[in-house]
């Protein structure tokens, strides 16, 4: 016998578990911009957080097991001119991270396995077109090279990734935007505006397919698109300023099936939803709370679970792919809390409790896969699919490694490879100075012979018994001794002193210089000064500065050596990388007996990935 007030439910009891101390990522500087983002993201690869920073904006991305007290001269993605906004990763390539900033400008970023190695400023592609901050950004579900952004211009543009260039503008709101979600298959957006009105518009057209008033109160509200269903779910305040959920048929926005009041807090409500456990988890921003409510086709629509609770209060939070989650656990859920007060990211595991260790089959239905079901000139148009399911028994902790990035032409490409290849080449050629005189060198060029003469003798006349330089031949007969020394770069009688009493030598071949030095002495001490102190300072100062020259000098050589070989060993790793993954291609099509030649279907690259 059923009681009426008790619904069954396998998910009636799950629990939140926070890490532990040595799980959590700590002296992370979370940003303190007050936009109504979660400023995280995750994968099963990577943690990206927007940090603060005192110019422009930056974010910091950490391999997922790299956690810990995190140091303060961590690498960072610092490429924006303005505080970074929104960040989400590439749900088909866990490399690919996506950043909307201040500067109107959307930038897309590869991370290479194992994190950055230096501050990251060069992006892989720029998108322009907002003529205002961008806030929000989202990638299509199933179709591949997708993205949606919004800006505080009113406007919202479709991306395609691959050629870089916007496919449609979207120009049907009249106010700032707060929240866009796509349904399952990417054919309908449901977003929130600050004109108090929820709409459903079709992407590829910008057309409204409905429309209808929203929460009423002043602050944002959020969408969620409920998966299959049907439904959306928004959080918002009524006129009274109390916190509010609403429940909503996407065929009719003229009012909700289900309106509910929370409580009466002041921080923003954000739902993110679980298609796999038709979940609903809503968290506040300056809460200490995460609800969550089990979603059904009938009403009430929305059923109230539980709600972990904590004292510290988040900032924001970074939602797992279920591709991640330990099955081992019976984990269904991972967030990464931002913490508001402290410099902490800590992850939260929602956990069913189970007794068995086995892998619990009812609690892990087919999730998304890592690949898209159709491309982008397919969905443009007019086609829809589904997602592409990958079973939670053999594929949980699935990760992409996928060597294809994108790029705006291929043919910069080649060519900047072949200039990389002339480079090496140029680097790896040996030396081989020629000391011959320039008119030996003019006549014939062969192989550099060896040449016994002192170095520097190709300065000096062709005789090798003469060494007078060359410069001296040009001189007029009445020159003066000074104008002689001072076109041959020699020092005056005073300079080479200087270079006696320093230590310097004052051997130049074929030139004896007959020296007065007590006339010199004389002529060189001011008067009323002791003349020892006067004469030795002078020496040591000038000594002293040669020599702090000569050290500066050459610490600016070693470091600009050690720059260039910095980047030589970074092309060379990106090159095996490549070949690395060339390799693991044409591993994969021997293995299915595919001709070299052939394109690679979805089917192979699933295999690729899972293997």
């Amino acid at each position: 016998m059923n009681f009426r007030g008790i619904r069954a439910s396998k998910f009636r009891h799950v629990y939140g578990l926070p890490a532990k101390k040595e799980k959590c990522y700590e002296n992370v500087r979370i940003t303190r911009n007050a936009h109504d983002s979660n400023y995280c993201a995750a994968n099963p690869k990577f943690l990206a957080v927007v940090v603060e920073v005192g110019g422009g904006g930056s974010f910091l991305v950490l391999p997922l097991e790299k956690c810990g007290r995190i140091g303060h001269n961590s690498w960072k993605v610092a490429g924006h001119a303005g505080p970074v906004l929104d960040i989400k990763w590439n749900p088909f390539n866990d490399n690919i991270i996506a950043s909307a900033s201040e500067d109107c400008l959307i930038k897309l970023w590869y991370i290479p396995d194992g994190g950055i190695a230096s501050d990251l400023k060069e992006s892989l592609m720029q998108l322009t077109g907002h003529r205002r901050r961008v806030g929000i950004i989202e990638w299509h579900p199933t179709a591949e090279n997708v993205l949606v952004s919004a800006s505080y211009d009113h406007t919202i543009i479709v991306w395609n990734i691959a050629r870089g260039v916007p496919v449609n503008i979207i120009n049907c709101h009249t106010d700032t935007i707060y929240s866009m979600s796509f349904n399952r298959n990417g054919s309908l957006l449901a977003t929130t505006c600050k004109d108090k009105k929820l709409r459903v518009v079709d992407p590829r057209t910008g057309k409204i397919v409905q429309q209808g008033d929203s929460h009423q109160g002043t602050k944002a509200a959020k969408v969620a698109y409920l998966g299959e269903h049907g439904l959306l779910f928004t959080t918002g305040f009524s006129k009274f300023s109390d916190r509010q959920f609403a429940v909503w048929s996407e065929t009719d926005l003229s009012e909700p099936l289900r309106i509910e009041t929370i409580d009466s807090s002041s921080g923003i409500l954000i739902p993110t939803y679980d298609p796999d456990t038709s979940m609903v988890y809503v968290a506040g921003k300056g809460d200490g709370n995460v609800r969550y409510y089990e979603v059904i086709n009938e009403a009430p629509w929305a059923c109230y679970l539980s709600q972990f609770i904590s004292g510290a209060p988040q900032k924001g939070f970074g939602i797992l792919p279920k591709r991640g989650v330990d099955v081992l656990s019976c984990e269904v859920f991972r967030m990464y809390k931002l913490h508001a007060t402290k410099d902490v990211v800590e992850p939260i595991s929602m956990i069913v409790p189970r007794k068995s260790d086995t892998f619990q089959e009812d609690i892990y239905p087919e999730t998304a896969a890592p690949i898209a079901a159709i491309t982008a000139d397919e969905w443009l148009a007019g086609k829809n699919a589904s997602p592409i399911m990958l079973s939670m028994k053999t594929g949980s902790k699935t990760r992409t490694y996928k060597p294809v990035m994108y790029k705006p032409s291929e043919q910069a490409i080649v060519v900047s490879d072949k200039n990389n290849d002339r480079k090496f080449m140029f680097l790896s050629e040996e030396t081989n100075p020629d000391y011959r005189p320039k008119e030996q060198r003019t006549l014939s060029r062969p192989s550099p012979a060896i040449d016994h003469r002192p170095y520097g003798a190709d300065k000096y006349q062709t005789k090798e018994s003469e060494y007078r330089p060359k410069k001296m031949n040009d001189m007029p007969d009445s020159a003066s001794e000074k104008d002689i020394k001072t076109s041959l770069n020699l020092g005056t009688k005073f300079q080479e002193v200087q270079k006696k009493w320093s230590g310097g030598s004052l051997g130049s071949p074929g030139l004896e210089l007959d020296l007065d030095l007590d006339q010199i002495y004389k002529n060189t001490i001011p008067s009323g000064s002791s003349s020892v102190r006067s004469l030795t300072s002078r020496f040591d100062y000038k000594d002293n500065k040669e020599t702090e020259e000569t050290e500066i000098e050459l610490k600016r050589v070693v470091n600009d050596q050690f720059k260039q070989i910095s980047n030589l060993r970074t092309q060379v790793e990106s090159k095996e990388r490549k070949i690395y993954d060339l390799e693991n291609t044409i591993k994969v099509l021997t293995r299915n007996n595919t001709p070299v030649g052939t394109p690679v279907t979805p089917k192979d690259l699933l295999g690729k990935s899972f293997a």
